[in-house]
């Protein structure tokens, strides 16, 4: 169930279906690896062959940017719904509260996971999060005995893109979690310390042109959004 733009694969599945299959895994006892997909990575892909390798060694490649619709509908496909990175996490805690999942917080800068933990155990009655360590830690081997003796089933990390999908690659067939995702700057908004853009930008898929308007040396970035869609369409 993938559609392929440019070499990368990408997910059909919406936040139901993605979750379903995820529970299964876990059950399953099958480790499965989720990376966030937009157009940027996939433009910085078509010049890096191991980035894409990487991006499709993954089991699901979520739709994450409103240019990856865009480009299904032009090419005929399927994918109708984005998947952002920070939502398939907020969907994945909310299944893991009430299915008795455990849950591991690993990256961001020393602190910000704590305060994460408080914000999902508020929002999450239930929820178990049973362990925490930030992103500046260098102890490798405390960091893997640190995860293997708590044994959650989930692991979120945030050491920012593809940094933390190399990091899992790495790490995952030494490591006791059977979901793995690279979550980015999520544990910033989740704790309070980055506001997300206002619901309305979030719905209509705007969220490049907040960040935008509030961050206008990006400008230049946005512009992978139109070579993407020529590049795709003369695919």
């Amino acid at each position: 169930m993938k559609e392929k733009f440019l070499g990368v694969d990408v997910c059909k599945q919406n936040y139901e279906q993605l979750t379903s299959s995820l529970l299964n895994d876990i059950e399953q006892n099958k480790k499965s690896f989720i990376v966030a997909i937009n157009p940027e990575k996939i433009m910085k892909a078509q010049e890096d062959q191991s980035l894409k390798e990487l991006l499709n060694k993954a089991d699901y490649q979520i739709p994450d940017g409103i240019g990856i619709i865009i480009a299904s509908k032009l090419k005929g496909g399927q994918i109708r719904e984005r998947v952002t990175g920070i939502d398939m996490m907020l969907t994945l805690c909310g299944a893991a509260a009430s299915h008795g999942k455990k849950i591991f917080l690993y990256g961001a800068k020393p602190g910000i996971a704590d305060k994460a933990k408080i914000k999902l155990e508020e929002r999450f009655p239930g929820i178990q999060i049973v362990g925490v360590i930030n992103g500046y830690e260098k102890d490798e081997r405390l960091i893997e005995q640190t995860i293997n003796e708590a044994d959650p089933d989930i692991i979120f990390v945030a050491k920012g893109s593809p940094a933390q999908e190399y990091w899992i690659l790495d790490h995952m067939n030494r490591l006791a979690p059977k979901v793995y995702q690279g979550v980015g700057g999520s544990f910033d908004v989740i704790s309070g310390r980055i506001n997300r853009a206002p619901e309305l930008f979030q719905k209509l898929g705007m969220e490049w042109f907040y960040r935008l308007m509030k961050e206008p040396w990006r400008w230049k970035r946005q512009l992978l959004l139109p070579k993407f869609l020529i590049k795709v369409l003369r695919d």
